[in-house]
């Protein structure tokens, strides 16, 4: 992310124009996921699978259809997937907005570019100590106060004018940001069947990224209807607390 910062704000400097500095930061991102693949596709084993029955993609959906149907039975799942849609929706929503925000309010376009920066580096060992305090405290305490921190977040937002709110802002985000995350992946995995992990996690994944459009939605519907884009991104911290009821509402369950 340094590098390649420094290649599109820098891009004057070694002699290229802004298209072709794009260019040559995404093809260096892309470089790095190969080579941070690599390790992965040389240790991984895979512990559990299905056997295949009949046609791959008939099977395929059949398998999905019975895995919904012992979600709907098992309620802890099934409210803990609503909620995960909720809160990762609102996450997702602020880390893909922020920078359109910051811009929307007049703030300097570099600086914004350099306050994502610091969100990365602060994540990084909040990440560790979220994964340090997992090891200590329930999962599922974590989650929540993970959750809660972005209500304030989203509360916070609506406040926002200048550079240096909007750095404090992107500071908070990453000390919540991975861990967030992490933890309900983690915590997912110890309310599910470990012999269906691939089946319940690819449910995850869709209830996840399925959720990308529902925040933006929002943002953009109060935005239009009132001219203010701070009142659009602050209702975002509705779907934390929606989020945050129905989390609890599966932890309880699980506990039962």
């Amino acid at each position: 992310f340094v590098v390649s910062l420094g290649i599109v704000l820098g891009y004057e400097a070694i002699g290229l124009t802004l298209n072709t500095a794009m260019l040559a930061a995404f093809l260096l991102n892309a470089g790095w996921w190969l080579v941070c693949t690599l390790p992965l596709l040389r240790s991984y084993r895979q512990k559990y699978s299905v056997r295949g029955d009949g046609h791959m993609v008939s099977g395929a959906f059949r398998r999905l259809g019975e895995t919904l149907r012992e979600i709907r039975g098992n309620k802890q799942v099934f409210w803990f997937l609503i909620a995960f849609f909720l809160y990762i929706d609102g996450v997702y929503t602020i880390i893909d907005m922020a920078t359109a925000y910051g811009q929307a309010l007049g703030l300097d376009s570099t600086g914004l570019l350099l306050a994502l920066l610091a969100t990365q580096i602060v994540a990084f060992p909040f990440a560790l100590l979220f994964g340090w305090l997992s090891r200590r405290v329930d999962t599922a305490l974590l989650v929540s106060i993970g959750i809660l921190a972005y209500v304030g977040i989203g509360t916070y937002a609506i406040f926002l004018r200048s550079q240096t709110q909007f750095w404090i802002l992107a500071v908070c985000v990453g000390m919540f940001q991975g861990g967030i995350q992490s933890l309900s992946r983690s915590y997912f995995g110890k309310i599910i069947p470990p012999e269906r992990s691939g089946e319940y996690y690819g449910l995850l994944d869709i209830c996840g990224k399925g959720a990308a459009f529902f925040g933006t939605t929002i943002v953009s519907v109060i935005s239009q209807a009132t001219g203010k884009m701070n009142l659009g991104v602050g209702a975002i911290a509705i779907l934390f607390v929606a989020g945050l009821l129905l989390f609890r509402r599966a932890a309880r369950l699980n506990r039962e």
